[in-house]
């Protein structure tokens, strides 16, 4: 490798780093205005398996206060689970006054997931469709600031982060059956996705997508939209101000932009 490139290289992780410091800083202004209005705030954070959810999770919340900020990771449901109404077993993470919670995966397996490896039926499928509008709209008419993201990836990209996780043996605990079938299964994951957003997106809560084949790039752009869609004392709007070639709502005209 040539100095040169070495130097390029060393710059833009320059770069990423003080603008993830800026932005860092941005939160803990965000925060500490949700703390003092005692606000309840949900991140969903969805997207394809090797998009880099963990990792933008991570630095979103790493220099947020502990004792107001948790992260939900939903595991396989317990029988006793299997038997609940599907959203009650999501309550209980809610988050409080002064809070603010991400769920890495949420109620949305159900039409993600679930749905393409055969874990429900259809008809749990449509009971979803048909609930979770309503749920959601429960939950914001009660006061939890939502936001849903969701992280895109394309499918070479996809096999390239898979096949490294393989290699890294401190990243063996990623490695899932479901994971196995993220690729054989693209097209099925891609409808399901595009059949999510379409049915699920509402105007108070909006699907975000977030292009994230450059994982830096992408975990600048995703803190910068959810500062933007909140107000708070000090903001710098122009750092926060995201690009939309790689953050934007889903629409049907915006479906063209979407991992194929």
């Amino acid at each position: 490798m040539s100095k040169k490139h070495d130097d390029d290289d060393n710059e833009d992780d320059h770069h990423y780093r003080r603008k993830l410091r800026d932005l860092q800083i941005e939160l803990v202004k965000l925060q500490r205005k949700l703390i003092a209005d005692g606000a309840r705030v949900l991140i969903i954070l969805e997207g394809r398996d090797g998009a880099g959810k963990d990792g933008a999770i991570k630095r979103l919340t790493e220099h947020m206060s502990p004792r107001e900020t948790r992260v939900h990771a939903p595991g396989k449901p317990s029988s006793r689970e299997d038997t609940q109404w599907y959203f009650q077993r999501f309550v209980p993470f809610l988050p409080a006054g002064e809070e603010f919670v991400v769920f890495n995966r949420s109620w949305y397996n159900r039409v993600g997931v679930e749905r393409v490896m055969g874990f429900c039926t259809e008809e749990e499928v449509e009971v979803f469709f048909d609930s979770v509008g309503p749920f959601e709209y429960l939950l914001m008419r009660n006061g939890i600031g939502l936001r849903k993201y969701y992280l895109d990836i394309s499918k070479d990209e996809q096999a390239r982060r898979l096949e490294a996780r393989r290699d890294d043996p401190l990243k063996q605990w990623k490695i899932s059956p479901v994971d196995e079938a993220a690729q054989k299964k693209w097209h099925d994951y891609s409808k399901a996705r595009d059949d999510m957003f379409a049915r699920t997106g509402h105007e108070r809560a909006p699907w975000r997508i977030v292009k994230t084949d450059e994982k830096k790039v992408a975990r600048l752009e995703l803190l910068r939209d959810l500062l933007d869609s909140f107000d708070y004392k000090d903001k710098d709007k122009k750092l926060t101000r995201p690009d939309r070639k790689v953050v934007f709502e889903w629409s049907k005209k915006a479906r063209k932009k979407l991992a194929k």
